[in-house]
């Protein structure tokens, strides 16, 4: 690791622990949320630049939307991908992007904190309690109602989905909401959505169909991954040879990561582009999305496409595709017969009953 990067997870660390107990106190106090309507500008704090991560908090600002149909919401992210992401969500107002390296942007680092403080927001949340970042904007900003996005104990021992990592920020910020004397929602939490719009749809038809035979179905096969996530070429190239001998007739197709690399050798037709939401409108298009936990796992299933997500080493609990239509498989508990009993059944009904190896 480099010298900076030693300061940098030093840094991190540091104020970890000088903000866990940012707001705690504040938490218990009495302010009672009124008129609904008074609600009006909303500042969502996710700090991070990841594609996964930031399609994570879709479900949030759904919950948002919803429950404050008047709302402008602005997200305080890294990188530039929330802007397309959340290109066609009509409550998102901007998003405001912390710069990658604080210590070689400083100056861009000062303006960020400083624009938050000038808005005038009605209401601030924090996504991640253990995001230094994140709470730190809530604290700074001159919101009056300001959720740091601790965690809940009441639900977590009665919402056997609260660990998700989509959900409970949702379940959090839905106590908060009773805390503020707002009635308490029970409706379920809604898929991750990229919200692709017509146009965007028709395109990925077009595009998949140049590429494979469009009188077939089609599954969708993602090989890479990051770190210990990505299985290996021969755990692959065995999976993809028993998937080509029991789906002769469906066509197979290789979404390429960023990295344009296969762990198949490119043997499948293969479609590439950086263009996430490009990429977002063919998987939509087609019939069902193989791949290990990675970002475009969690874009396939924010465009509604039946997901298999293959994990071994990260929490399947946490991270798992959770649609109607998807799954998580542990690898490491189940067989790979199991697999293909479980794409059957998506393929068959395009729902998925629960299966005890594969959650």
């Amino acid at each position: 690791m480099s010298v900076l990067g030693k300061i940098n997870q030093f840094r991190r660390g540091a104020m970890r622990n000088l903000t866990k107990n940012i707001g705690k106190p504040k938490t218990e106090r009495n302010i009672i949320l009124v008129d609904k309507a008074e609600i009006k500008r909303v500042l969502i704090c996710r700090p991070n630049g990841r594609l996964g991560n930031l399609l994570l908090i879709s479900p949030l600002v759904q919950e948002v939307e919803e429950m404050f149909p008047n709302c402008k919401i602005d997200l305080f992210v890294k990188g530039t991908l929330a802007p397309i992401i959340f290109e066609n969500y009509e409550a998102v107002n901007k998003t405001i992007h912390l710069p990658k390296k604080p210590f070689k942007s400083l100056l861009e680092y000062m303006k960020v904190w400083i624009s938050i403080k000038q808005q005038p927001y009605d209401m601030a949340i924090n996504v991640d309690q253990n995001s230094s970042s994140g709470r730190l904007a809530v604290k700074f900003s001159n919101a009056k109602y300001k959720f740091y996005g601790d965690l809940d104990e009441q639900y977590s021992e009665t919402k056997n989905d609260y660990e998700h990592i989509a959900k409970y920020p949702v379940y959090n910020f839905r106590n908060y909401l009773t805390k503020l004397g707002l009635a308490k929602s029970n409706k379920i939490i809604p898929p991750l959505n990229l919200k692709l719009n017509p146009f965007e749809l028709d395109n990925g038809k077009k595009i998949i169909d140049l590429i494979v035979d469009p009188s077939k179905r089609t599954i969708g096969i993602f090989t890479f991954a990051t770190g210990n996530k990505c299985f290996s070429e021969e755990w692959w190239l065995s999976f993809y040879s028993r998937l080509k001998s029991e789906y002769k007739d469906y066509n197979i197709v290789e979404i390429l990561p960023v990295e344009n690399v296969s762990q198949i050798g490119f043997d499948a037709p293969t479609y590439y582009s950086k263009d996430i939401r490009e990429i977002g409108s063919v998987i939509a298009n087609i019939d069902v999305f193989i791949g290990a936990d990675s970002g475009i796992m969690h874009l396939a299933s924010s465009v509604q496409t039946p997901t298999i997500g293959l994990f071994s080493v990260s929490n399947i609990k946490k991270y798992e595709p959770y649609d109607g239509s998807s799954v998580g498989i542990d690898t490491e508990n189940c067989s790979p017969g199991e697999y293909f009993k479980i794409l059957n059944s998506i393929l068959a009904n395009g729902k998925l009953k629960t299966y005890s190896k594969a959650v």
